[in-house]
């Protein structure tokens, strides 16, 4: 029997390091070396390569554009409810209203990366051809029986102006999105373009109720939707 700590390599007996694990462990050792060398090599290219910034549009579209706003809904319903103070003060005086909750702006509003924008000049908004085009859309979503809903809708929100700002809660657009650049969701010309408007105005009606008429039986309820 050999002295303990001493391995017997008298012939005959079996050794554990045969050959075939001596190759094994070295292909084993080979194999874990590459791998550091690779991983290594990857980090340090990745270092190297500059960052490429992800375009504001598509961080826009990182989020959901039509989730639930609670401080926007907030803003909108105390402009909701100066408008219609002013219209009871108006029936009381029986006089006209001489005020608009809309005014229509020269420089298109800036935010979230967008900086404020002046129309071009001579360039004027056809609240007419808007709402032709509105009609178009909404039919090619399925609503051409809802038209009259979203007609009334964006006529007391914007009137079809695709410059139009509440002058309280500081909405714009045709759909009156708040704040404006939400709409860059569905195009970087947001703040000149109705087609942009309308398409993302109707992803926030389908989004937040359905349809017009639902959207339009919100704004009857409480002044806003």
């Amino acid at each position: 029997m050999p002295p303990r700590g001493r391995t017997d390599r008298r012939p005959g007996r079996s050794s554990w390091l045969t050959p075939k694990r001596v190759v094994g462990i070295g292909l084993s050792l080979a194999v874990v070396a590459a791998l550091g060398v690779f991983t290594v090599q990857t980090m340090r290219e990745n270092a190297a390569t500059p960052a490429t910034p992800l375009s504001l549009n598509e961080l826009t579209r990182m989020a959901d554009p039509f989730a639930p706003d609670a401080e926007a809904d907030a803003l909108k319903a105390v402009a909701a409810q100066a408008q219609r103070a002013r219209d009871i003060k108006a029936a009381r005086t029986k006089s006209a209203p001489d005020w608009d909750q809309v005014k229509i702006v020269k420089t298109a509003p800036g935010g979230n990366g967008f900086n404020p924008q002046a129309f071009p000049p001579g360039s004027q908004p056809n609240p007419g051809s808007n709402k032709a085009l509105g009609q178009q859309m909404a039919a090619a979503k399925g609503w051409s029986g809802e038209w009259g809903c979203l007609e009334k809708l964006w006529d007391r929100e914007s009137h079809w102006n695709e410059r139009a700002m509440n002058r309280s809660s500081g909405a714009y657009g045709i759909p009156q999105a708040l704040p404006g650049s939400k709409m860059a969701s569905a195009g970087a010309d947001w703040q000149v373009s109705a087609a942009t408007q309308i398409e993302w105005g109707l992803g926030y009606i389908a989004a937040r109720y359905k349809s017009p008429c639902g959207a339009w039986a919100h704004s009857q309820s409480v002044g806003w939707y």
